[in-house]
C-alpha cells in the first residue's frame, strides 16, 4: 500500500484553471464515490482557493494515479486540465501534505487558514468512510507537526493571509480609509478574516451581505459600525461604496460589469478573494474600477515569503523526523500483516500436530500442556531471528522484497 497525491494548485495553474476544478461539498461526495468504485482504497479531497488535490492510498499506486488523472478530465469535462495536473507518490506525497499543512506550500508561507482546511478535509473523508488507517494517520501527524512548528517558531505571529494582504493592498492604494465605505459580500472564514483586518485599518463604514441573513445580523450585533444588506438587495449598494470585498462560495460570478456605474467620478476598488471568482473579469474594463483577485495578490506575498523562508528552513528538520517516523510506522504495517499470517499458519500446524499426537498417545491433561508449550516454543525459536531481522529492516525496497518472498514461500 502506498500514498499518492494528484491535483492542480497555484504552483502551476492560474486562477482560471483552478476555479474550474474547485470541489463543493456535494462534488466531494460524488467524486469520492466514483473513485472508490474504481477500486482506490483510501481517498481524501483537499479543495481550497489555491489547490484541488486528491490524496489516495492504493496497492498499485501508479494505476491509482492514472485513474485520478483521467477522473479530473472527465469529471470537470475539461481536456485542457491535463497539462496542469501534478502527481507525487511515496515519500514525495507524504512530504507534500506535511508542507501543505504547515503552510509551506501556500502563497503566503506559514498562513494559518490551510490548517483548518486540512482538518475539514480529513473530517469529511472520515464521515464518508473514504479514509482509513494510513491516510488518517498521515493527516493527523501532519496536523500535529504543523501546530508544533507554529508554536515553536512563532511563524504565524503576524496575520499574513491572502485576506490580510488584500486589505493591506487596498490601504496602500487608497491611503486614509477612515472616510471610506466598504461592502463585504460573504461571511465565511475568508470574509470574517477580511472584516477583522478592515477594522484594524480604522475603516469608515462597513456594509455586510451574506446569503444567510441571520449570520449577517449576528455579526452586526457583535461589531459596531456595521450595516446589514439583504443579499437580494446587493446590487443597489454597489455604487454607493468605495470598496467591495467578495469572499463567497458561489459557483458563479455575482458582480458583473453592467452592475457598476461607468460614469463614476471616484474610483471603486474591488478585492475578489473567492474561487471560483465572484467578480466577472470584464469588470476590469469599466471606467474607474481597480480589481484585485487572488492571483494578483500572489505577487504582493513575495516579500512576506522571503521574511518567512528562514523560519521555514529551520522547521524542515521537524518535518523530516516526522516523515521518517510515519514511513517506519507504515512499513511496520506490512510486517505486522505478514507476521500475523505466518502466526496463523503456525497455529494451524500446531493444532494439526497436537491433534495427531493426542490420537496416537494417551496423555493426561498435565502432559498435554507440557507438549503444547514445547511445540509452541519450538516454532517461536525457529522464526525468532527471521522476525527480528524483518522488524529491524528500515529500507523500504528491501522490506517489500522480504514480504513478497515470505508470501510466496509460505503461500500466505
Amino acid at each position: 500500500m502506498d500514498v499518492a497525491v494528484i491535483g492542480i494548485n497555484h504552483n502551476i495553474a492560474p486562477i482560471g484553471i483552478r476555479e474550474k476544478v474547485a470541489f463543493s461539498e456535494s462534488k466531494k461526495i460524488e467524486a469520492t464515490t466514483i473513485l472508490m468504485e474504481d477500486g482506490i482504497e483510501e481517498i481524501i479531497i483537499l479543495s481550497t482557493c489555491n489547490r484541488s488535490e486528491i490524496y489516495v492510498v492504493s496497492r498499485d499506486v501508479d494505476i491509482a494515479i492514472n485513474i485520478v488523472k483521467n477522473f479530473y478530465i472527465s469529471f470537470f469535462n475539461e481536456k485542457s486540465l491535463e497539462s496542469f495536473i501534478f502527481e507525487k507518490k511515496g515519500n514525495n506525497a507524504v512530504s507534500h501534505i506535511f508542507e501543505v499543512c504547515c503552510g509551506f506550500d501556500s502563497i503566503v508561507i506559514g498562513e494559518d487558514q490551510i490548517l483548518g482546511q486540512v482538518k475539514d478535509a480529513l473530517l469529511t473523508a472520515i464521515e464518508l468512510k473514504s479514509s482509513s488507517k494510513i491516510l488518517n494517520k498521515l493527516f493527523r501527524e501532519a496536523i500535529t507537526v504543523s501546530k508544533k512548528i507554529k508554536t515553536e517558531t512563532k511563524l504565524s505571529e503576524k496575520p499574513l493571509s491572502i485576506s490580510y494582504i488584500g486589505v493591506k493592498k487596498l490601504k496602500e492604494n487608497i491611503g486614509d480609509l477612515s472616510d471610506k465605505k466598504v461592502l463585504l459580500v460573504g461571511l465565511g472564514k475568508m470574509g470574517i478574516l477580511a472584516l477583522t483586518h478592515l477594522r484594524e485599518f480604522d475603516i469608515g463604514k462597513i456594509y455586510v451581505s451574506n446569503r444567510n441573513y441571520s449570520k449577517s445580523l449576528e455579526i452586526s450585533e457583535s461589531i459596531d459600525n456595521i450595516e446589514v444588506i439583504k443579499y437580494e438587495n446587493l446590487k443597489s449598494v454597489i455604487n454607493m461604496v468605495d470598496i467591495i470585498i467578495c469572499a463567497t462560495s458561489s459557483p458563479h460570478t455575482i458582480i458583473k460589469s453592467e452592475d457598476i456605474n461607468s460614469n463614476r467620478n471616484t474610483p471603486i476598488y474591488i478585492l475578489d478573494l473567492a474561487l471560483p471568482r465572484d467578480v466577472d473579469e470584464n469588470v476590469r474594463s469599466v471606467n474607474n474600477v481597480v480589481l484585485f483577485d487572488v492571483d494578483s495578490l500572489k505577487y504582493e506575498a513575495e516579500e512576506n515569503q522571503r521574511l518567512r523562508k528562514t523560519l521555514m528552513d529551520s522547521s524542515m528538520n521537524i518535518i523530516n523526523e516526522s516523515i521518517s517516523e510515519f514511513n517506519n510506522w507504515k512499513n511496520s504495517i506490512k510486517v505486522d500483516s505478514v507476521l500475523e499470517s505466518i502466526n496463523n499458519k503456525c497455529q494451524n500446524i500446531k493444532a494439526d500436530s497436537l491433534s495427531y499426537i493426542y490420537r496416537k498417545v494417551n496423555l493426561n491433561h498435565k502432559d498435554k500442556k507440557i507438549i503444547e508449550k514445547m511445540v509452541e516454543s519450538s516454532m517461536k525459536r525457529l522464526l525468532r531471528e527471521a522476525i527480528l531481522n524483518l522488524k529491524m529492516t528500515k529500507e523500504e525496497e528491501k522490506l517489500d522484497a522480504y514480504v513478497k518472498v515470505l508470501h510466496e514461500l509460505f503461500e500466505l
